[in-house]
């Protein structure tokens, strides 16, 4: 049962990677005028909800199982993804607007905030895929 909740934790966070990739590629592509703020918007803005739920996916699952280091650990990012989520003003395209990106360095902020996901993903990978040869192996 542990076993199979880390190797399911550690795809999650495969998809996480990917996705902090990927908004890491979009925002630079942005930064060098490849695409233009509309479509860079609407791009990242598809993959905000997927994101937070696999991040409360993964929580959810140390939750349940009772890993509560490793639950803590996730606790402030999925608190954060939903806290981002929640402060959208009324009449935005979403978390990323193609209005205001330019504005107030907040795609340094954004690209910041992406470099910063990616390396608490990668550190989780690796807590995870520690956890999951431990719990094979105990198994």
């Amino acid at each position: 049962m542990e076993a199979a909740v880390f190797i399911l934790s550690l795809v999650d966070c495969c998809a996480l990677i990917f996705l902090s990739v990927y908004f890491i590629i979009t925002l630079s592509d942005l930064e060098c005028d490849y695409i233009n703020a509309r479509a860079c918007c609407s791009k990242l803005n598809k993959w905000v909800i997927p994101e937070m739920v696999g991040q409360c996916l993964s929580t959810m699952l140390m939750l349940v199982s009772m890993h509560w280091f490793i639950f803590l650990l996730n606790l402030p990012v999925a608190v954060w993804n939903m806290y981002r989520y929640a402060k959208v003003p009324m009449g935005n395209m979403g978390v990323y607007d193609p209005t205001e990106i330019h504005n107030r360095g907040q795609l340094k902020s954004h690209m910041k905030e992406a470099m910063i996901k990616l390396g608490y993903h990668l550190l989780c990978f690796f807590i995870y895929l520690y956890s999951m040869i431990l719990a094979l192996i105990n198994d």
